[in-house]
């Protein structure tokens, strides 16, 4: 297990956040291809998992989470955390499009990463707002009043299956196509970023996690493992440590973000 803080830009001014991270293997993979990242004094926060032979699936997730680092980090340390909801957007989706041409030539020009992309899901966490964006199946909830919320909505073939009503939930379940995601980083030339904006209120907290987690702790025991009167730190190894008691049979990324109680406004985005 090892935790991810990205280091903060110098100068830059702390957000009312407080984050933690942790990613793991697993009980049954060998290694991790999945890779995360926060910055505080940005209130960035990452999450990739990544796909494909060889060692594949980690360059990706890898490549997405430093290329987005470099790029929309050095943009949101320039603009400011009141930087304008539409640029913030505008900014993200210019980010994952480089990301995305950066794994799709590197898949090319190395025929043991052919074919290799990442899902990612990623959160800019202001004063008064946050924007999440994702692309696959890796997720963002939120912890608000008593309520569980999953805030993304999963790009994926069970997804699909269960929107035209093709399949019930208790089929879903079952599924044999759970991990087949319809849209992914460095597969095509264009990839859609789907973005949605949310207001802040004290003591909110985000949970962005890939689908080793959210594969392996149902919803009901998240939304009790979230309430853990615990710190942020030892409610990410709680979530792992579950994930993994109830099979691990994926890697197990988890990004939390609370906001501060004493800090962050009740204002709409």
């Amino acid at each position: 297990m090892a935790i991810s803080n990205a280091a903060p830009v110098h100068g830059a001014v702390a957000l009312p956040w407080d984050f933690a991270a942790l990613t793991d293997s697993g009980r049954v993979r060998a290694n991790n291809e999945d890779a995360i990242a926060f910055d505080p004094a940005l209130g960035l926060a990452i999450l990739a998992d990544g796909m494909g032979g060889y060692n594949g699936g980690e360059v990706a997730s890898g490549m997405a989470i430093a290329l987005l680092q470099a790029s929309f980090g050095r943009w949101l340390a320039h603009a400011g955390p009141r930087a304008p909801a539409r640029a913030i957007r505008r900014a993200l989706q210019a980010g994952v499009d480089e990301a995305n041409d950066a794994i799709l030539e590197a898949g090319v020009a190395n025929l043991q990463l052919q074919g290799m992309g990442t899902t990612l899901v990623v959160a800019a966490f202001g004063p008064h707002r946050v924007t999440v964006g994702h692309i696959g199946d890796s997720r963002c909830y939120r912890l608000r009043d008593g309520k569980l919320e999953q805030l993304t909505r999963d790009h994926s073939l069970l997804q699909e299956q269960l929107d035209s009503g093709a399949i019930t939930a208790e089929q879903a379940a079952q599924s044999p196509h759970r991990n087949l995601v319809t849209r992914a980083l460095g597969i095509e030339r264009h990839v859609g970023l789907e973005m949605h904006e949310h207001n802040v209120r004290p003591n909110d907290l985000y949970l962005l996690c890939s689908d080793g987690l959210s594969e392996m702790v149902a919803e009901g025991q998240l939304f009790t493992l979230l309430l853990q009167d615990i710190g942020l730190s030892e409610k990410a190894t709680l979530l792992v440590a579950i994930a993994n008691e109830n099979g691990g049979r994926d890697n197990i990324s988890v990004v939390l973000a609370r906001a501060n109680s004493s800090s962050a406004s009740d204002v709409a985005a």
